[in-house]
């Protein structure tokens, strides 16, 4: 007897269906084909034995099952449920009347048990898409799928009550999320606020500024100066998830297996921070079977690499192209898998080995040269992409002990999103820019227009400060975000004035 079943196989962010045929037939041998890897052969032994533990038997004949298309590889053992439901179907053990109704996933535990699976919402997105009647799977994976409506989510705990689920002996009632208010009610609870931090306002403005325009920033002061605590809560004045974003975001992180049991829905925007002991792979993603890195993972919210030169050069000069392009291209030799990384990169340095050059009360013990080498571990093309370069001090006593409450995250979101807004607006004819920080140089000259009085304090800053042609271009676009922000539509000379302080590092001798 002949019977298909349905799985799925994950390349990117993307599922494609994968049909499992099931032939038993007169003989003893057993073939697996259709390019699966050594888990999936694997899977013999595994769904023996669970079989057994249900009462139920492996067919003692010739079992020919063929995993379609052939030509996509086949990789890990959540295909173990898939093929179990066929060869009990294609035995006769059950009806094989709603077997081909299901999409079936779900890796076997020899008792029986069933363990979560990766990739399930992308897996469901697609089983919707092509008209199946529901989705059976591990039910640890079960909140996660039910995102998707439209589509029965059968969640079970073993293999048993999936048997008498597709045999007609159970009713499993399909989990009903509703996805709208998962996402209205828990989102932008975030655990940092802006309020936490005393003094630094400077650097809330900037980190402010670098919020409304999407901005590139990197904070660059001694040890305990705050740095990492103020990256920590960049996220929190961040624009709200759209529920588009909410779902592109969840895909990587449900492809890449990074969400909790109990977890659905993302509401609030990732936060990375690898360490910079990171590989090369590990940070843009990559591997034989290819799985986004932590520049996907952050893929609508805030990749924060602190202690910038400590990463090895190679990691760093990878990131060059994503920043550009908003996305990463893998390529195999027999496939090309493209991820979305579409983030705001926050880095943070000490101005030095020691971490006190230029500090307002301890001495640098660095020899000549020896802060100039340590910057020059940066990259000019990696600083390039920084719009906004700020100096951190040190938090003086006063501050620290301060009972006045700082401003909240909310209040600031409330600012950065109106300057959103007013991008939104301007740019809504050109569908991959959102933010000035994605304008590109031929567009800056016409939406950063300045009067004369601007150029002639641009002019004088270039000329005095020594800073870089690079710079230009990125003083404008800052300068018309801070113009956001002030809801004007005109650059003031005052906004030039504030965007040229945030290029500390392109001024010639800054190290000495």
């Amino acid at each position: 007897m002949l019977v298909k079943t349905f799985g799925s196989a994950v390349q990117g962010v993307n599922a494609y269906t994968i049909t499992v045929e099931v032939s038993v037939s007169a003989g003893m041998r057993y073939f697996l084909v259709g390019l699966p890897d050594n888990a999936i052969k694997e899977g013999e032994q595994r769904i023996e034995l669970a079989l057994k533990q249900c009462g139920y038997r492996m067919p003692r004949q010739k079992v020919v099952i063929n995993m379609a298309p052939a030509d996509i590889r086949k990789e890990g053992a959540a295909y173990d449920l898939t093929i179990a439901m066929g060869l009990l179907a294609a035995s006769e053990q059950i009806s094989p009347d709603k077997v081909s109704q299901y999409m079936i996933m779900g890796e076997l535990s020899l008792d029986g048990s069933l363990c979560p699976i990766k990739g399930v919402l992308p897996i469901a997105i697609q089983a919707r898409k092509e008209g199946f009647k529901g989705f059976i799977l591990p039910v640890q994976n079960a909140q996660e799928a039910a995102i998707v409506n439209n589509l029965d989510v059968i969640g079970v705990r073993n293999i048993l009550e999936a048997i008498e689920f597709l045999d007609g002996q159970r009713h499993i009632a399909p989990l009903q999320v509703d996805t709208r208010d998962l996402f209205q009610s828990h989102a932008d609870q975030y655990a940092a606020d802006f309020a936490d931090v005393q003094g630094q306002e400077n650097i809330k403005r900037a980190l402010e500024i670098a919020a409304a325009g999407g901005h590139n920033v990197i904070m660059i002061g001694p040890p305990g100066a705050g740095k990492t605590m103020l990256a920590k809560r960049l996220p929190s004045i961040l624009p709200p998830l759209s529920m588009h974003e909410a779902l592109e975001t969840t895909k990587i992180h449900s492809v890449a297996g990074k969400l909790g049991e109990t977890a659905s829905l993302l509401t609030t925007r990732p936060y990375r921070a690898p360490h910079h002991t990171i590989s090369d792979v590990a940070l843009v993603g990559g591997g034989s079977n290819p799985q986004p890195g932590e520049i996907s993972l952050a893929h609508n919210g805030v990749l924060f690499l602190d202690e910038l030169p400590e990463f090895k050069r190679t990691v760093l000069e990878v990131m060059r192209q994503p920043l550009e392009e908003r996305r990463v291209t893998i390529s195999r030799a027999k496939t090309t898998i493209d991820f979305p990384a579409n983030f705001m990169l926050v880095a943070s340095m000490n101005p030095c080995p020691c971490g006190y050059y230029n500090h307002p009360d301890k001495d640098c013990v660095c020899g000549p040269g020896v802060v100039q080498r340590y910057l020059n571990k940066v990259s000019g093309p990696l600083l390039d992409r920084i719009d906004l370069h700020v100096e951190v001090t040190p938090v003086t006593f006063d501050e620290m002990t301060a009972t006045r409450k700082a401003e909240a995250s909310t209040a600031v979101r409330e600012r950065v999103v109106l300057a959103r807004q007013r991008q939104s607006s301007r740019f809504e004819e050109f569908a991959h820019i959102h933010s000035n920080a994605l304008m590109p140089p031929q567009m800056v000259k016409d939406v950063c227009r300045i009067n004369e009085a601007g150029k002639a304090l641009l002019k004088t800053a270039m000329e005095r400060l020594g800073l870089s042609a690079r710079a230009y271009d990125r003083i404008l676009k800052v300068s018309r975000t801070i113009a956001d922000l002030a809801g004007i539509e005109e650059i003031k000379i005052e906004h030039l004035a504030e965007a040229i302080q945030y290029r500390s590092l392109d001024r010639e001798g800054w190290a000495g």
